[in-house]
């Protein structure tokens, strides 16, 4: 079953599309992976303070998008197309979605931000504060249900969709490098740590001093230290989705000076009894998926070759002497960790081949 969008996909091979927020680093790399897309054409742009501009003088890089003008935000702007992303800041998304569902569109909407991601309240007060609304299926296809040998369930959820959450992209990489354990019981749950090196595009592109290369180049720097980080309940809810209880996780993400790229080390105690065949029988559940790829034994996850791809690199030891597993996760944040999962999400519920248009092969060096 497909919803509306993917009905207008099949009577008219053509889906045409709107980007707000277009300007910023995440709506930016979103449109360079629709330009070349076969059946989706963008024909709208929108952003705030760069309404008027030409988008190729903000985003050089996307020639076959160069000539569209930046448009306002607005139910106007954006009324009327199969599909809309949404790649607002956090608070911003919501309030638009919601103007355009009073407004009548029914067609998909992708939102980047996290105003419909979680499903607690509670939760969102804590985070992130203002209004709650209500979750959107979750855009990360290879999210695994208690129970499952594959992603089955969240795909069927996708594929069912008209409105659609993208994952935040460090809780991508922590998602990916531990559910596979966590589903297996071979890992306490409750005691989950991961640490983070991430690139300074998953700051955004708002000019802060402390992201000016001036302060980055040569400088390594934590933040969001002591359970503040904002994505710490959307990992827990992942994670316990995947069949984890009691989930609990000391988060810690660091920037290191360089544009894109994350690699996660998450470190969690094993179950009594459990050896590296267990391990390795567990990371199986990736066998088939085509953007996750589970390294050989000694082998370890690097983020240079997942630049510019929606690709993801994954391995899992066991440190016999500590007792603890030790998994790793490299992705490129704008690619699998936004982007690539969004365009990923949008092909399920559009009924279009999964992988179209979610590049595979990086860019080096």
């Amino acid at each position: 079953m497909i919803g509306y969008a993917g009905r207008c996909m099949v009577m008219r091979m053509t889906v045409t599309a709107a980007v707000a927020g277009a300007t910023g680093y995440a709506g930016g790399e979103t449109l360079r992976l629709l330009a070349s897309h076969p059946q989706i054409q963008v024909t709208t742009v929108t952003a705030a303070s760069s309404a008027g501009a030409r988008l190729g003088d903000i985003h050089p890089q996307i020639a076959p998008l160069a000539d569209l003008v930046v448009q306002e935000t607005s139910v106007r702007t954006l009324a009327g197309y199969d599909l809309v992303v949404l790649a607002l800041p956090h608070g911003r998304s919501a309030s638009i979605a919601a103007e355009l569902e009073a407004a009548g569109e029914t067609g998909l909407i992708l939102d980047l931000a996290a105003d419909h991601r979680l499903t607690d309240a509670a939760e969102w007060e804590r985070y992130y504060g203002g209004d709650f609304v209500p979750a959107w299926t979750y855009g990360m296809p290879e999210l695994l249900h208690a129970g499952e040998t594959s992603a089955r369930i969240q795909r069927q959820l996708l594929a069912d969709a008209t409105r659609i959450a993208v994952p935040g992209c460090n809780v991508t990489a922590v998602t990916f490098a531990i559910q596979p354990a966590v589903a297996a019981g071979l890992v306490a749950a409750e005691s989950i740590c991961a640490t983070l090196a991430v690139g300074y595009s998953g700051a955004g592109r708002g000019v802060k001093p402390h992201l000016l290369a001036s302060e980055a180049l040569g400088n390594i720097a934590p933040y969001g230290v002591g359970g503040t980080h904002r994505h710490i309940p959307e990992i827990i809810q992942n994670l316990e989705a995947a069949g984890g209880s009691d989930v609990r996780v000391t988060f810690t993400p660091v920037l290191v000076p360089t544009s894109r790229g994350i690699l996660a080390t998450v470190v969690a105690p094993l179950a009594p009894g459990i050896d590296d065949e267990d391990v390795a029988r567990a990371y199986e559940v990736y066998a088939d998926e085509t953007l996750i790829d589970v390294l050989p034994a000694g082998t370890w996850p690097t983020t240079g070759p997942l630049t510019g791809t929606g690709r993801v690199t994954i391995s899992a030891t066991i440190d016999h002497r500590a007792g603890t597993l030790v998994a790793l996760c490299a992705l490129d944040n704008l690619g699998k960790g936004t982007a690539a999962a969004a365009v990923q999400s949008a092909n399920l519920a559009l009924g279009l081949p999964e992988y179209t248009a979610v590049p595979l092969i990086g860019v080096a060096p």
